[in-house]
């Protein structure tokens, strides 16, 4: 996701144990889940009906504080608590999407640690925002997954960096999610960064239709279109991978990119059905030129 993200954007979302909380901005897109049910068709992709919810997954960590508390303020940079949990994410952010990419004024290596010493050491910003696909744009000397090896040298130079770091990584959207690729790309991607726990790891955009293809445009729910996004990972199968890895505590944290709210429900109801733990960030454009998040209540 482009670096005019400032904040992850579900850290004004709060996913309490007990139930999902919607507001009267989200109910147009739990009334179609709904009439969904009803039809026939369940996004989970398996026998269970969207009302089929049940306790909250062992071991939740909903209850680590309030969604949006500031934790401790750095260099005049508030540090935040991210959906409930224990995970704390500054205000601002290092965007990588160019960080050692084929564009003419793309960030060498050096630039770019350059960048997280003065953020991360010199500053209050702990938050790198980064992705297997990156950089973008891309060339055989300057491959996808450079950023992250980029990322992973400069956190090599010193133990004590990882702990002031939180890494947010993306696996590649589309037909590319499913359970086997979740796991084996979240390996690539601590292979890579030299770590063996990321912080966040989110889809870069929906295994399902993409709400937001083309960045800018409507997050409006479209029922016929979900309903034929067909040949696609559900929502329990992604949602049982990414609670696989956070009991293997490769993962701290998971969550969408590009997504809108039913996807963002849906998850959670795949995730208290399965035990599993529950999505806690939903990443999207959000700036003074694009509050399209606002549509669906989730900014």
């Amino acid at each position: 996701m482009a670096a005019t993200v400032l904040v992850l954007g579900a850290a004004a979302l709060r996913f309490e144990p007990s139930a999902i909380s919607c507001t009267a901005s989200r109910r147009t897109t739990l009334r179609s889940g709904a009439a969904a049910a009803a039809l026939g068709w369940n996004p989970f992709g398996g026998g269970a009906a969207l009302g089929a919810a049940s306790a909250a997954p062992p071991g939740s960590k909903a209850g680590g504080g309030t969604t949006n508390e500031v934790v401790r303020t750095v260099d005049g940079i508030r540090q935040k608590r991210l959906g409930g949990g224990d995970i704390i994410v500054s205000e601002m952010a290092l965007g990588t999407q160019r960080w050692g990419s084929a564009d003419f004024n793309g960030p060498d290596e050096a630039l770019c640690h350059e960048f997280m010493d003065r953020a991360i050491l010199g500053s209050g910003v702990n938050l790198i925002d980064t992705a297997e696909q990156y950089p973008i744009p891309s060339s055989r000397a300057q491959p996808e997954g450079d950023t992250e090896r980029i990322i992973g040298s400069w956190l090599a130079k010193d133990k004590g960096r990882r702990s002031k770091t939180v890494i947010a990584s993306k696996i590649t959207g589309g037909r590319n999610v499913n359970a086997k690729n979740i796991i084996a790309d979240c390996e690539g991607s601590l292979r890579r960064l030299g770590t063996d726990y990321l912080d966040l790891y989110t889809l870069h955009w929906p295994a399902r239709y993409s709400p937001q293809s083309n960045w800018g445009q409507s997050l409006e729910y479209k029922l016929e279109t979900e309903r034929y996004s067909s040949e696609r990972a559900s929502f329990r199968e992604i949602t049982a991978a990414m609670g696989q890895l956070v009991q293997q505590g490769k993962i701290r944290g998971w969550g969408m990119c590009n997504d809108n709210c039913f996807g963002l429900t849906a998850s959670c109801y795949a995730a208290r059905e399965l035990g599993v733990a529950p999505p806690v960030v939903l990443q999207n454009d959000y700036s003074i030129l694009n509050r399209r998040i606002e549509e669906n209540g989730v900014s």
